[in-house]
């Protein structure tokens, strides 16, 4: 479903300022904000009523700009980047300096994806990378629909971008890696087999 420019750049403008926008991407609605505006990140817990503890993933809008934000890309990283993005694989790498707390994990890793959205790539395109967590109250399923995160929100998302019904079974697949062997740290869109077979050999 196409978007106005306008649209866009509301969307664009209310996360600059801190704001929470509700945007579809190729599994279900998120809700993002600018990754690197501390207003924004503290917005995101506080409408979802998210634990502070739970890192939040972003999405970027093409390879380069995604492992910008990592200190250091593995192989094996740009090797399944290059099999599946854009693509619903999330993909944890060391986070560099100046990476928000709030976006690292517990093991110094910040989670990042490509989306093939159109809608979810044009905002990061314009803003840099966007927060990708999923549309819902802390603890309930993801939105499929904006009816279904206008209801978990209402008023306290400034701007809502509409893009259908969205139909994934499954949210992203989160993997990183350890002394070069991948770790699936959630099981997702992307079956473990068709990473086995990305990386031909290479074990997980």
């Amino acid at each position: 479903m196409a978007l106005l420019d306008e649209e866009i750049a509301l969307a664009v403008a209310a996360m600059r300022a801190g704001e929470a926008v509700v945007y579809p991407t190729e599994t279900f609605y998120g809700i993002g904000t600018d990754a690197f505006s501390m207003a924004g990140l503290e917005r995101i817990f506080a409408v979802k009523g998210r634990d502070a503890a739970k890192t939040i993933a972003l999405i970027a809008h093409d390879e380069g700009a995604a492992f910008a934000v990592a200190r250091e890309v593995p192989d094996i990283a740009r090797r399944l980047a290059r099999a599946f993005w854009p693509g619903p694989l999330t993909i944890v790498m060391p986070a560099r300096h100046g990476i928000p707390d709030p976006l690292i994990g517990p093991g110094g890793g910040v989670g990042v994806r490509v989306s093939p959205h159109p809608v979810a790539r044009e905002l990061a395109r314009c803003l840099g990378p966007i927060t990708a967590t999923s549309a819902n109250l802390s603890g309930q399923p993801p939105a499929t629909s904006l009816t279904e995160a206008r209801i978990a929100f209402g008023s306290k998302v400034k701007v809502y971008l509409e893009g259908g019904t969205l139909g994934a079974a499954l949210a992203s697949t989160v993997v990183t890696f350890d002394r070069g062997v991948i770790k699936v740290l959630r099981a997702g869109a992307i079956a473990e087999h068709r990473l086995s077979a990305a990386l031909a050999g290479v074990r997980t």
